[in-house]
Order: structure tokens, then C-alpha cells, then sequence
């Protein structure tokens, strides 16, 4: 299937090694790099498989809490009011002096854009604090005299800052070494498109070695159906989820090739000379999470974590969806194993099994009216092309699980943040956030001997480990030795089972996040 090379090798979404029950036992494995500063513990998990555990720690660089003062913004998508972690110079200036005058001496913080590839360089913008408090409970209560005040205050731990060392990390490396592990690496949803499930629970019931968890999917309802993946996915050589832009994916090939690309899918349903484009598998239609797709509102772009809508909408859902098809205004059509068409009426009910499901609201709903006759064939084709344009061939045991943004290319920091949907240079309320400060990460890489580096870092967790921003992502993964590596799903995500065993803390305060899909190597 895959032309790339074997130096290209890359695991990707939640990673599953599977085999017999794990035994852990000490290892040294002085030839994987790692980041000055850290204290590495290595367990022998099988052969060519080991995991990797390292604690910063540096109490030289206490962070503190403290409150910020939030510049006012508009959603340069919506219009919406809303706030922004920096502002202009003018706005920070003026913010300070009337925190000085109600009695709150102030900092002003210049900013500068991290080194992403396609944003600006120099001043991002200025940030507004006020105050040092030993805890959260007297940083939040700060904010709330704050807000009475008529300003508009947040309580934050400046150890999820980029412009401040951190302290505190614990980070975990899965190092598979395809010359010794002999097996197969495999996407899957375990069951089913349209649901979630741990890692840990994944991991055990697949008896796996080790397993992370995997790309971005759906969480809410309100944005579709939960568990389904916000992007590009394909499982056992079948398409299950529509790309969003040209975002990065994580390319499984049945003979164990992986590689990291940009790839984009379309996808086209034909009734004899007549033909419809697909704009959308196993998700409700007119509602898209992530966007970056065509005909959308209120934008074509990928977006991370932002859900587009559409009015003119076809659908296709596969036999592995999992739920019951959504109802309401529209057409919907199924179809058998071989595409015959078995039905034409209205949306519900359930795919058939083994079979398959067309559903299509506005001018696509008249046209599968138009062109869908019982006992005919819909033919649906497929494809799959890297950014360059050239295609990917699906086959059995094949698989691609989408995320976001790439970090690095042979060898180089290359994290096109922009333009995958991270983050917004024209709207500073959008991304901040995710891309800029210490979050929990989940990311995938691949070392110049070949060797599949899975990394988790532990984050959102104030004096235990604070997470890494995106770009600090990317030199993390270097210096691990990787030559390639993306961003996986992260924040309360972020996630890695040894042996069936959680051995991460996640950030969730309910505990392990129920995630999309995964990977199996096996």
C-alpha cells in the first residue's frame, strides 16, 4: 500500500502493542536520547518493546498563582464577544494603571509567537497579572474581588506558561524497536465508530503490551455523534471518517510501514452517469466537528474544537457506524452489501447489516431522491491523497487515524499550526490556549533507526507536571531522537496503559477519559 520508506515509521492514535500478558522488568536502554534535566527509568516490557519514564523536577523554579487580567476580543468567526489571554500594548497599559489605582500593583508580559511555521514573528502581544498567591482557593478568590472591580480576571498557575521553566514534568516513552518486535500495526475503533472507551479498558481487552490513546473524535452530542473521529480515519482498509483540511495522519500500512502525512479524502456516490460528492461518513449530517470541508459555514478551514454547519449535506454511514441513524428532514437511502439499493424514504432506523446507509439533506437529499431506485446500484468511490497529490491505496489490515498539527520533518521543528486549525493569528482568543500554554500531550514520532517513539506527558497538574506547550512538544520529541513526529489527542485524553494498567495520570478530575479509536500492533 505505503511507498515510504522504512525510516518514515511512525505509530500513531491510541497505540495498542498487543501479545501475551506484559512482564516488566528493568532495562537499560542507554542509546534512546533524552532531555537534560530528567530522571529515566526503563522496564523491559517485550522484546523490542520497552517503556520509558521520566520526572523533572526542579524546585529552583517554583511557579506560583496568580490572577490575569483578560484583554477584550471577538470571535473573528462568529462576532461573538469574548476575551483573549494577551492584548495590544495600548490595552495593557491602560489595564495597569487602573489596577494600580484600585490597589493592585500590576506585570505586564511581552509575548512573543512561538517558532511555528506559517504565524508571525516577534510580539504576539502584552499579558496582565496581578498578584502571587500560594493557592488556587486564594488566587480564585483574588479573581472574584477582581471581577466585582469590573475587570474581567482569571486565577492561573504560571507553570503552564512557555516564557517560564517548568518544574515539574512526568513524561512516558513507549520505544518499539521494529527490528526486534515482529507483528502488525492495525487502526481500529474496537467495535464501533460511534463510541468511546478507555485506553486502559482497550488495552486489556486486547490483551496489549502498551497502548496510548489516540486522534481527535466527537465529545458532545450537540457536535455529532460521540466517539466518532473529528477528522480523517480508515480501519482494516475501510474509509470511516471524512478528512477536515489537509491535517496531519498517522498512516498504518498492514506490513507494519507507518508513516506521518498531510492527507485529504473525498469521497463520490454515482447512480449510472449521475454523480453526487460525499462530504461527510458516519457523522450527522449538517453538523461537522473541526470543519474543513467545502459548502460549510462559517467556515471551509480546519478549526480545532469548533464545529461548522451545513445546509446542503450527503452522508454516508458504513456497517461498522454502530448507532441508530439519525432522523429528521432529508432523504435516506440503504443499500446491501454489493451497493444494491434496498430502501428510498425518509432518515432512520438502522444501517443494514453488512451494508450501508446514504443520508442527504437540501439539494443533496432531492438529488439522491432523483438518482436512488430499489433494486439498483449506488457505486461509492473512495480516495485517499497526501497533500502532494498522491494517492493512497486502502487495503485490508491498512489504517489512518487523523490529528493535529505535524512537529517535526527529518529532523526540523515544522509545526504548521495555522494552517491545520490550532490556532488563529488573527484572532488571539482562538488557540492560545491549546497550542501555547503546558497542556497534557499525546504525541507520536519515529527516531532515525526506525524505532516508534509513543510519548505522553502528564499535564494540568500544579507542582506534579505541568505539560508542554506544542512547539515545546516538538523539541521534546527531538530530542528523544525523533525525526518525524505530530500531535496526537491530548489534554484529558492523554493517556498510556502497560500491561492492561493505566500507568499515567490523566487530568479529568472523573479519572481515564473514554477516547476514540485506536491502534493495534500485534
Amino acid at each position: 500500500m505505503f511507498t515510504s520508506s522504512r525510516a518514515r515509521r511512525v505509530l500513531a492514535a491510541a497505540v495498542v502493542v498487543a501479545g501475551s500478558a506484559a512482564v516488566l522488568t528493568p532495562a537499560a536502554d542507554a542509546s534512546v536520547p533524552g532531555p537534560a534535566g530528567y530522571t529515566w527509568t526503563t522496564d523491559s516490557v517485550a522484546p523490542g518493546v520497552t517503556v520509558r519514564t521520566g520526572v523533572l523536577s526542579r524546585p529552583a523554579h517554583p511557579p506560583i498563582w496568580t490572577v490575569t487580567i483578560t484583554a477584550p476580543a471577538k470571535n473573528i468567526l462568529t462576532g461573538a464577544a469574548t476575551t483573549a489571554e494577551l492584548g495590544t500594548a495600548a490595552w495593557a497599559r491602560d489595564t495597569a494603571a487602573r489596577l494600580a489605582a484600585a490597589g493592585y500593583p500590576a506585570r505586564q508580559d511581552t509575548v512573543r509567537w512561538p517558532g511555528f511555521s506559517d504565524t508571525p514573528r516577534g510580539v504576539e502581544g502584552v499579558r496582565v497579572r496581578t498578584g502571587s498567591y500560594a493557592t488556587q482557593a486564594a488566587a480564585t478568590a483574588a479573581a472574584t474581588a477582581l471581577k466585582a472591580a469590573g475587570f474581567s480576571a482569571v486565577a492561573e498557575w504560571t507553570g503552564y506558561d512557555a516564557d517560564q521553566a517548568p518544574d515539574a514534568e512526568r513524561v512516558h516513552v513507549a520505544v518499539i524497536d521494529r527490528d526486534r518486535f515482529h507483528g502488525s500495526i492495525e487502526a481500529t475503533h474496537d467495535g464501533a465508530v460511534a463510541q468511546r472507551e478507555t485506553t486502559s479498558s482497550i488495552a486489556a481487552k486486547t490483551g496489549a503490551l502498551v497502548a496510548v490513546n489516540g486522534g481527535f473524535f466527537v465529545t458532545a452530542d450537540a457536535d455529532g455523534f460521540q466517539g466518532v473521529p473529528a477528522g480523517l480515519a480508515a480501519y482494516d482498509g475501510k474509509l470511516e471518517s471524512q478528512s477536515s483540511g489537509a491535517r496531519a495522519a498517522l498512516v498504518l500500512g498492514r506490513r507494519g510501514d507507518v508513516s506521518i502525512e498531510n492527507l485529504t479524502s473525498t469521497v463520490t456516490v454515482r447512480a449510472g452517469s449521475a454523480s453526487h460528492a460525499v462530504e461527510g461518513v458516519n457523522r450527522k449530517p449538517g453538523v461537522v466537528r473541526d470543519c474543513g470541508r467545502p459548502g460549510l459555514t462559517p467556515t471551509t478551514r480546519p478549526r480545532q474544537d469548533f464545529t461548522c454547519t451545513a445546509t446542503d449535506d450527503l452522508v454516508l454511514f458504513t456497517a461498522e457506524f454502530g448507532a441508530a441513524l439519525p432522523a429528521g428532514a432529508g432523504t435516506q437511502v440503504t443499500l446491501d452489501h454489493a451497493g444494491r439499493v434496498l430502501t428510498v424514504g425518509a432518515r432512520g432506523g438502522a444501517v443494514p447489516a453488512g451494508g450501508s446507509a446514504v443520508q442527504g439533506i437540501g439539494p443533496a437529499a432531492d438529488w439522491l431522491a432523483a438518482h436512488a431506485v430499489a433494486g439498483r446500484k449506488l457505486d461509492v468511490d473512495e480516495r485517499v491523497r497526501t497533500a502532494s497529490g498522491r494517492p493512497v491505496d486502502l487495503r485490508a489490515g491498512d489504517g489512518i487515524v487523523s490529528a493535529a498539527p505535524v512537529l517535526l520533518r527529518h529532523g526540523r521543528e515544522a509545526i504548521d499550526a495555522a494552517t491545520e486549525g490550532v490556532l488563529d493569528p488573527k484572532d488571539l482568543s482562538f488557540g492560545y490556549a491549546w497550542a501555547e500554554q503546558r497542556q497534557p500531550r499525546t504525541m507520536a514520532g519515529l527516531d532515525a533507526q526506525g524505532r516508534l517513539l509513543l510519548v505522553t506527558v502528564d499535564g494540568r497538574q500544579p507542582g506534579v507536571s505541568e505539560g508542554v506547550t506544542i512547539e515545546e512538544g516538538a523539541q521534546l520529541m527531538r530530542s528523544l531522537g525523533a525525526v518525524d513526529a505530530l500531535n496526537l489527542d491530548g489534554g484529558g485524553s492523554t493517556a498510556i496503559a502497560v500491561a492492561g494498567q493505566l500507568v499515567n495520570h490523566p487530568s479529568d478530575a472523573t479519572g481515564e477519559r473514554p477516547i476514540g479509536d485506536a491502534v493495534l500492533v500485534r
